[in-house]
C-alpha cells in the first residue's frame, strides 16, 4: 500500500497486542522509519535541551522531565525545593509545555530514541501502546521495592490502563473521568433540578432555562477547541452513548452512521445555542477559567476540574457547585477514564534519578504536601485510595470524592458504549494513528462549531480520514 506525504506524517507505529494483524509488525517497521523521518526535524527545532546537556554541578545528576502546563503540574514545579531537599544530588530541569504541543514532541522525541528526556508526562492512551514497542521502561519493580510507594494503593481501573502485560509502565500523577459541574445557586434561582443521572435531553433543557448571555452566563461551557485531547473528549461519550462508533469490528469506519451525525449534531446545537461566546476556539483551559468565574451555569468535563473548581483562592463557584454523573442517551453510563502519568523513556541514562523524581511526584507524601502547601482542595485527584481517606481531603471533596470515585470505577466500554469496537479507549481510540485521526476530525468538529460548516459536511470529511485509516487495518486482515 502507497501512503502519501500526508499519511505518512500520522503517528501510526503501533497497534495495541490484541489488535495486531499478521503482517503488523513489517508494516509497523516501515511506518515507524519513515515517522521518524519526518518529524526528525521538528526535535531540532524544539529548543529542548537534552538530557544532561546542562551543566548539573559536580555530583549532581541532571534529569530532564517534560510535562504538561495543567494548574496542578505548575504546582509540582512550584515544590521543587521541597524535592531537592530530600534529593540534593538530583538536579530536575522542566520542559512544560501546552497540551497541544507537549503530546507532539513529547511523541517525536520517545518515538524516534531522540533521548531529550529522562521523564514524560504521557497517558494511557501512550502507556500501553510505547510499552509494547519497548519505548518506555518497566517501572513495576520500581514501584515495589521503593519504600511506602504501595501501587497496589492506586485506583485499579487507573493501574490497569497505565499497564501492560500487568507491570506499571507509567505511574499515575492524577486521574479523571468526567461529569457535569452546576451551580447550585443558579439552579435554585431558576426553579429547576438537575438529576442523578442526567440524559442529554436533560441537559439540553437545563441549559436552555439557564442561559443568561445578558448577565455574562451561558447555558453550558463544553470544548469546541480543535485536538483529540480536546474537543474530541467530551464528543466521543457523546458518540459512544448515542450508539456511534468510529470503527465496526471489520475495521469499516463509520463516522458516517445516523447515531455518529445525531449525538455530533446535538453538541454543536447545544454549545452554538447555549454555550460560551468562541466555543469553536474554547477548550479544557478556557472552560475552566469561565465556570470558576462564574460565567457558566453548568459544565461537562474531567473530574480532575475539581482541584480548580473547588479552590477557593482562584475560584467564586468554589461553594455553589455539585456534581451530576455523565449524561447518557442509550446507555447506562458515558464517562471517560484518563490519566496523566510519569514514565521514563528507554533512552534515559539516568533511570534511577528518574524513578527518584517520579516516586515523589506520584507519592502518597507528595499528596499531602500539596494540601499542606497550597490547601486540600489543590491535591491532584484520582490517583490514589488512600488520598480519599485523608481527614483535611474528606473534608473538602465532600461533594465530589463519591462521583469521581464511582465515575472512575465505572468506566468502561461495556457500559458506555452500545456495540463492540476494535480498540480500546472511551474518549480516544486506542490506535497510534488516533493522534493525526482526532486531530483532523476535531478541526472539522471545530469548524461546524464555529459556523464554517455544516455537522454533515464535517463527518463526510471525517468519514474519509478514517477510512483511510481503516484501510491499513483492513489489509493486515486479509
Amino acid at each position: 500500500m502507497k501512503f502519501s506525504t500526508e499519511q505518512m506524517t500520522r503517528t501510526a507505529m503501533f497497534r495495541h497486542k490484541n489488535e495486531v494483524a499478521p503482517e503488523a509488525p513489517r508494516r509497523r517497521g516501515r511506518r515507524r522509519t519513515f515517522f521518524a523521518g519526518l518529524i526528525a526535524a521538528s526535535l531540532v527545532l524544539t529548543g529542548c535541551a537534552g538530557a544532561g546537556a546542562i551543566g548539573a554541578g559536580e555530583g549532581k545528576t541532571q534529569i530532564v522531565v517534560a510535562i504538561v502546563s495543567n494548574p496542578q503540574m505548575q504546582d509540582a514545579i512550584a515544590l521543587q525545593d521541597k524535592f531537592r531537599a530530600e534529593h540534593p544530588n538530583i538536579d530536575v530541569q522542566f520542559v512544560s509545555l501546552p497540551e497541544n504541543e507537549a503530546r507532539a514532541k513529547i511523541t517525536a522525541s520517545v518515538a524516534t530514541g531522540g533521548g531529550e528526556f529522562d521523564v514524560v508526562m504521557i497517558s494511557n492512551y501512550e502507556t500501553p501502546m510505547w510499552a509494547e514497542n519497548g519505548w518506555i521502561t518497566n517501572l513495576q519493580e520500581y514501584a515495589e521495592t521503593t519504600e511506602g510507594y504501595d501501587p497496589d494503593d492506586i485506583l485499579p481501573n487507573i493501574r490497569k490502563s497505565l499497564s501492560y502485560e500487568d507491570d506499571l509502565y507509567s505511574v499515575p500523577f492524577y486521574g479523571e473521568s468526567s461529569f457535569v459541574a452546576y451551580r447550585e445557586d443558579l439552579f435554585k434561582k431558576a426553579g429547576v433540578t438537575m438529576p442523578a443521572d442526567p440524559t442529554w435531553d436533560d441537559i439540553q433543557g437545563l441549559a436552555k432555562k439557564l442561559h443568561d448571555p445578558e448577565n455574562g452566563v451561558a447555558g453550558i461551557c463544553l470544548r469546541g477547541l480543535a485536538g483529540w485531547g480536546e474537543n474530541l473528549a467530551p464528543l466521543n461519550t457523546v458518540i459512544s452513548t448515542y450508539g456511534g462508533r468510529w470503527f465496526d469490528m471489520d475495521w469499516n469506519a463509520r463516522l458516517d452512521s445516523p447515531q455518529v451525525e445525531a449525538a455530533v449534531t446535538d453538541y454543536v446545537n447545544l454549545v452554538q445555542n447555549y454555550g460560551q461566546p468562541g466555543a469553536a476556539t474554547s477548550g479544557f483551559g478556557d472552560c475552566l477559567t469561565r465556570y470558576s468565574q462564574g460565567n457558566a451555569a453548568m459544565w461537562y468535563d474531567a473530574t480532575s476540574m475539581v482541584s480548580s473548581v473547588e479552590d477557593p483562592a482562584s475560584s467564586l463557584v468554589s461553594d455553589k457547585t455539585a456534581y451530576a454523573a455523565s449524561p447518557v442517551n442509550k446507555t447506562e453510563a458515558a464517562g471517560w477514564l484518563y490519566s496523566w502519568s510519569l514514565a521514563i523513556p528507554k533512552t534515559s541514562e539516568n533511570k534511577d534519578a528518574a524513578w527518584e523524581f517520579m516516586s515523589w511526584m506520584t507519592s502518597k507524601d507528595y499528596i499531602k504536601l500539596v494540601g499542606n502547601e497550597f490547601g486540600w482542595a489543590r491535591v491532584p485527584p484520582g490517583s490514589r485510595q488512600s488520598t480519599y481517606e485523608i481527614p483535611g481531603y474528606e473534608k473538602v471533596s465532600e461533594a465530589y470524592a463519591e462521583p469521581t470515585l464511582s465515575a472512575i470505577a465505572g468506566a468502561s466500554q461495556e457500559t458506555s458504549m452500545t456495540k463492540p469496537v476494535p480498540y480500546t479507549g472511551l474518549q480516544f481510540v486506542g490506535i497510534p494513528e488516533f493522534q493525526d485521526l482526532g486531530t483532523r476530525v476535531a478541526q472539522q468538529i471545530s469548524a461546524a462549531i464555529a459556523g464554517q460548516k455544516t455537522v454533515e459536511e464535517a463527518l463526510e470529511q471525517s468519514q474519509r480520514y478514517a477510512e483511510t485509516v481503516a484501510e491499513t487495518y483492513q489489509a493486515g486482515e486479509n
